[in-house]
């Protein structure tokens, strides 16, 4: 198995480090309390061993805990798959519809984006994963989705053994005042327990009941999302770009048609460039099959079109006028900022009274941009970038005729893009 020898090849051994993060930690844990209460709630108090139902009901608690944990160190070690640092297109000419990185020291092939945790340009990047510590992209799409299909499958496995396991042992010392609720005990009566249901045993499978369905219910949620962007061929940050897309042709009224080139019309087909029967993805991670009516450096030239009309947005800038710590949850700031942070593991920029930022993105609560610094930091390659509470900064005035120049500077590279 993939996973296997990624753990025990002496190349791949520094892999094993993304298991000490609290993402794989968590993840683990609740894997582990939720498969052995299930199997334990099984053979001692709720469906013997010695039965044929029982031992049914055994293996595939056993196969769904296989399975989850196969794809889960599939999607955490196989990875996403990285462009190879120093990359370039074949024909030189390409390069002018591509953004160059400058932390990989190559340009970034069509799909992919950097991942500032991992450090690298990652292929066909959907998004970095905290619950594998890796990023989810190209290589590893197929397994992170099959995991977040089978952990909510054996999690209600598991809470149907919870849920019968607590009925059963407390039918005849509780009246639970269900007149109409009628389940045949005669087959539980026959099997007398190895061990008293006592109030321990009662709490932990309440505790792996909980764990259990709010699993179910986040992770399924998740594998909802995943699918609704596969079977259209995107990514998270794919739709994203395209929902960017369509606000700059609104916004500019390009009169433009903007046609998602990676979507071929059929989910089937969309579907299977991603789950083959392999467990490969189909293409190198560089060149992909594109709608009729596209080229490869289609989305490409949209994101330099986008990254240009960000220049001109981000010319808007805020002035902090309250300092801020960069704590993730910051009380001072109000209850709305504290409990309305963004769900990100995007880093928190400190803030100090007088500075500027130049916020590209926001919430109602919080913002998002580049703080403006001196020219020796500039220089330097230096960049501070971030979330920060709304009420932090306020907008500054702007001079009409520079702002007037900066857009026009702006139109004019975007011209040189098309």
């Amino acid at each position: 198995m993939n996973f296997l020898t990624a753990l025990v090849t002496f190349e791949n051994l520094h892999e094993v480090r993304r298991l000490c993060h609290w993402g794989p930690v968590i993840a683990l844990t609740v894997i582990a309390v939720c498969t052995s209460m299930a199997i334990i709630d099984s053979i001692i108090w709720y469906w013997p061993l010695d039965t044929t139902g029982g031992s049914i009901n055994f293996i595939m608690l056993i196969n769904w805990a296989i399975l989850i944990l196969y794809n889960y160190f599939n999607a955490m070690f196989v990875g996403p798959g990285y462009i190879p640092l120093g990359w370039k297109p074949e024909k030189e000419e390409d390069t002018k519809y591509l953004q160059f990185c400058r932390m990989c020291q190559a340009y970034k092939a069509p799909r992919s984006h950097h991942c500032r945790k991992c450090n690298r340009c990652v292929m066909k990047m959907d998004h970095h994963c905290p619950w594998i510590n890796n990023c989810c992209g190209h290589q590893n799409h197929a397994y992170f989705t099959s995991f977040l299909l089978l952990a909510p499958l054996g999690c209600s496995h598991a809470a149907f053994i919870f849920i019968m396991t607590m009925y059963t042992q407390l039918y005849e010392r509780i009246s639970f005042g269900w007149s109409t609720v009628k389940i045949d005990m005669s087959a539980v009566r026959r099997f007398q327990p190895i061990m008293p249901f006592s109030v321990p045993a009662f709490a932990a499978t309440l505790f792996a009941l909980g764990l259990a369905l709010g699993t179910t219910i986040a992770v399924g949620m998740l594998f909802v999302i995943q699918m609704k962007v596969i079977l259209r061929n995107k990514t998270c940050i794919e739709a994203w770009i395209e929902e960017k897309a369509k606000d700059r042709i609104q916004y500019y009224q390009t009169g433009e048609e903007f046609i998602f080139p990676y979507d071929l019309g059929l989910r089937w087909d969309n579907f299977k460039q991603v789950f083959t029967w392999s467990g490969s993805p189909v293409g190198d991670g560089i060149q992909w099959p594109i709608h009729a009516k596209c080229h490869q450096h289609t989305l490409t030239i949209e994101q330099l079109k986008q990254k240009a009309d960000k220049r001109v947005r981000s010319q808007i800038q805020y002035q902090v006028v309250e300092d801020y710590n960069g704590a993730c949850c910051p009380l001072s700031k109000g209850l709305n900022t504290f409990f309305r942070t963004p769900c990100t593991e995007e880093p928190r920029i400190p803030l100090h009274k007088g500075e500027t930022i130049l916020a590209t993105r926001g919430t109602k609560w919080w913002m998002y941009g580049d703080k403006v610094l001196d020219d020796e930091q500039t220089k330097a390659g230096v960049r501070l970038r971030g979330w920060f509470p709304r009420r932090c900064v306020e907008k500054c005035h702007y001079d009409t005729a520079a702002n007037s120049a900066v857009t026009s500077e702006a139109s004019s590279e975007e011209k040189k893009v098309n």
